[in-house]
């Protein structure tokens, strides 16, 4: 599955833009490939993150992977249930599974993201 609405990169993180803010998470492409999710651990608040600054990772039963901000911003939210309940990232890798909420410094960075169908695209590389 890979919502239409939402921006990806290569290392399997989304973005959804809402406003100045970019909601992120990793796709469900990137949580197949991990397997069940066991830890998540999450960005420090606000702190300032350039684009691809790797800014937490994700531990699975097979391995730990690093999360990378898909744009610059300051970190301004995350999501505390993700402590006590990292398999939603499992269940839910675009809603309930969002890992943090990123305020945009520069829009232009969006435009290196890929759309849905340059992801899917990318995916069948793999």
């Amino acid at each position: 599955m890979v919502p239409a609405e939402l921006l990806y990169t290569e290392e399997h993180e989304w973005v959804r833009v809402e406003g100045n803010m970019a909601i992120v998470g990793i796709t469900s492409y990137a949580t197949h490939e991990l397997g069940e999710i066991v830890f998540v651990e999450l960005p420090a608040m606000n702190v300032e993150l350039s684009q691809m600054d790797e800014f937490g990772s994700v531990e699975s039963v097979k391995t730990v992977s690093s999360l990378y901000v898909p744009v610059s911003g300051k970190v301004v939210e995350i999501n505390k249930s993700l402590e006590e309940h990292p398999d939603m990232v499992n269940d839910s890798p675009y809603e309930d599974g969002w890992i943090c909420k990123v305020k945009i410094a520069d829009e232009l960075e969006l435009d290196s993201l890929m759309t849905a169908d340059d992801y899917k695209q990318y995916l069948e590389t793999l």
